[in-house]
């Protein structure tokens, strides 16, 4: 198995949503806002090579919504297309797509616009989403709706590419997944066995290196009380195993191993996926 990172761009998002609770004083230190209080953040997907498969974990935010739309988030650097094309790849390469959730900043580049009809960007793959997680979308609560943008997700289904996961399931040997809901209803995150290294896609659970400390929880979290259990489950098991995080909205960091001091976990080394793998 072949680990590589895919940069989709980057966007910006309020700090004070992105950090919660945590004072703009201490935030602003590790992602400093600009003047309309907007952090960059990063669109970092893996590609998982393994065997025949290519598997592409998140696709960001794609091209296709409203000028309108996206002068909210500014999304500027390479497309997820330029990106794959560095690694001499282009979409019909692609045989699988794991979406974590269906917020709009994570399966925005499911989808495109072909003519007048909405397809799915990546013609030859399979598109994987949590069964649970599907049926929340379908039907988004109002805190979530925004996030839930249809025409990112329901032409998935009609085109015959779309295939629900349970928990338990793995993709292949190698390639499992743990289920958490604090963020959103059963947002899953990849865990992959590379080399004798165990690498886990942190998605939005732990969105950033900044946001290891246990108290940093977005306030876009549905259940943050809920959130603030999983990462600390997750981290001890981080500490406890040596494994190594991918980040998928850090602007600088892409991945880290942690460990726990006295006054909670921290970031004990940052990495490169290139030079790990």
């Amino acid at each position: 198995m072949k680990l590589y990172s895919v940069l989709a761009g980057y966007f910006k998002l309020d700090g004070g949503a992105m950090f919660g609770v945590v004072p703009k004083t201490i935030w602003n230190n590790l992602n400093p806002a600009d003047e309309k209080n907007l952090c960059t953040w990063a669109l970092r997907c893996l590609l998982v090579e393994h065997q025949n498969r290519l598997v592409l974990i998140d696709c960001g935010l794609g091209n296709k919504q409203s000028a309108k739309f996206f002068s909210y988030y500014e999304p500027h650097g390479p497309t997820l297309e330029q990106s794959l094309q560095q690694l001499g790849l282009s979409r019909g390469d692609i045989t699988d797509v794991f979406i974590t959730h269906l917020h709009f900043d994570h399966c925005g580049g499911a989808v495109s616009v072909e003519g007048d009809q909405l397809k799915p960007f990546f013609p030859k793959a399979t598109y994987y989403i949590h069964r649970r997680h599907w049926a929340w979308a379908l039907q988004p609560n109002a805190r979530e709706k925004a996030s839930f943008l249809k025409e990112n997700f329901v032409p998935l289904e009609s085109s015959g590419q779309l295939q629900l996961l349970d928990d338990g399931t793995q993709l292949f040997e190698g390639f499992s997944f743990l289920t958490v809901y604090g963020h959103t209803e059963a947002m899953m995150l990849p865990v992959l066995q590379v080399d004798g290294k165990t690498v886990v896609y942190m998605a939005d659970l732990v969105p950033s290196a900044a946001h290891v400390p246990l108290p940093y929880v977005m306030a876009y979290d549905v259940r943050p009380l809920v959130t603030l259990e999983e990462k600390e489950k997750l981290l001890n098991e981080a500490v406890n195993n040596s494994y190594i995080l991918f980040f998928e909205h850090d602007p600088k960091t892409e991945a880290c191993t942690v460990s726990c001091a006295e006054k909670g976990f921290v970031i004990r080394e940052r990495f490169v996926v290139a030079d790990l793998f």
